[in-house]
């Protein structure tokens, strides 16, 4: 999860050229916005171990999708992130599951 908030805050950094070139230029509240979560983002990516974590992540990916008011690529870019957590969280849980059953591979016992 960690990971995926770095990537995420870097492709939100990566959107200021987006937003200089086609959005109308940039202005000082976008740019605010746009390094601002970014920032925090890079400060959350430490955080992964609070029991907050998850549901800090997912606000954060609100607001991400709120940046759409800003302009539209930061709401694509929200919207593919979306996907992302939902497929992180959607592995979390399986893995979750398969470690309470005893059935991941580090968990058999062989025979060597």
């Amino acid at each position: 999860m960690a990971g995926t908030l770095v990537l995420e805050a870097i492709t939100v950094l990566l959107a200021l050229p987006v937003l200089s070139a086609v959005g109308g230029g940039l202005h000082w509240w976008s740019t605010l916005y746009c390094v601002g979560l970014a920032l925090i983002m890079f400060l959350g990516a430490g955080m992964q171990r609070r029991p907050w974590a998850i549901p800090f992540n997912l606000l954060l990916q609100v607001a991400l999708l709120l940046g759409g008011f800003i302009h539209l690529s930061i709401l694509v870019i929200g919207v593919v992130f979306a996907a992302v957590w939902l497929f992180v969280l959607f592995l979390r849980a399986d893995v979750k599951k398969r470690m309470e059953a005893g059935t991941l591979p580090s968990q058999r016992v062989s025979d060597v």
